[in-house]
């Protein structure tokens, strides 16, 4: 199989909590992770974009659900980073409902929980992932900041958080800042486009 060719991109639109969700697509993929840990950066890397999705300087800043369109077939959505010690219960409490009620809706074909490779897994990011085991939606585990750590410890780091997490020992090894794992990345959404229904 062919790396998935993304050839139109766009920012489509936020949601908040009770607001209407864009008209589904054949597939849509949300990504998921603690705040600061790249999803926005990975956004932009996989569309061959620096500016789609806006990098915030502020960790927890990114409050709604971001959508963006590719290819007028494929939606990624960017969901609320988690675990930011400044943010209050209520505001906690209140991306706990946005969330749920988002995976309960059964509109991800599948989630990308990202995961920094040098940390191990927060227990938001436990709580992240049995949410995806409850709700059945398939995922994959992407080892951000890969940059970051030797290049011969890569592989074996990012599938040890895998393990740490409690997940099947295996996640992709991701840096934005030199493009490592986005034609894995690429690979997988061919692969998630290609299994969904006809």
């Amino acid at each position: 199989m062919k790396p998935y060719g993304i050839k139109k991109t766009e920012f489509v639109t936020s949601v908040g909590q009770g607001a209407d969700y864009p008209a589904p697509l054949p597939c849509e993929i949300a990504l998921v992770g603690r705040s600061n840990v790249g999803k926005s950066s990975l956004i932009n890397c996989l569309c061959g974009s620096r500016r789609l999705a806006r990098i915030s300087q502020t960790p927890g800043k990114t409050r709604l659900i971001n959508y963006y369109r590719l290819n007028d077939e494929v939606y990624l959505v960017d969901l609320p980073g988690y675990g930011y010690a400044s943010v209050g219960k209520a505001e906690r409490l209140a991306w706990g409902e946005l969330i749920g009620t988002y995976l309960a809706g059964g509109r991800p074909k599948h989630l990308f929980l990202l995961l920094d490779i040098r940390r191990e897994p927060s227990p938001e990011d436990r709580q992240m992932f049995e949410w995806a085991l409850f709700y059945g939606v398939p995922f994959t585990l992407i080892a951000t900041k890969a940059d970051k750590v030797a290049k011969s410890a890569r592989r074996t780091d990012a599938n040890r958080v895998a393990k740490l997490l409690g997940a099947p020992p295996y996640a992709i090894p991701f840096s934005a800042e030199t493009t490592e794992g986005r034609e894995e990345l690429l690979l997988q959404i061919a692969q998630i486009v290609g299994d969904r229904p006809r």
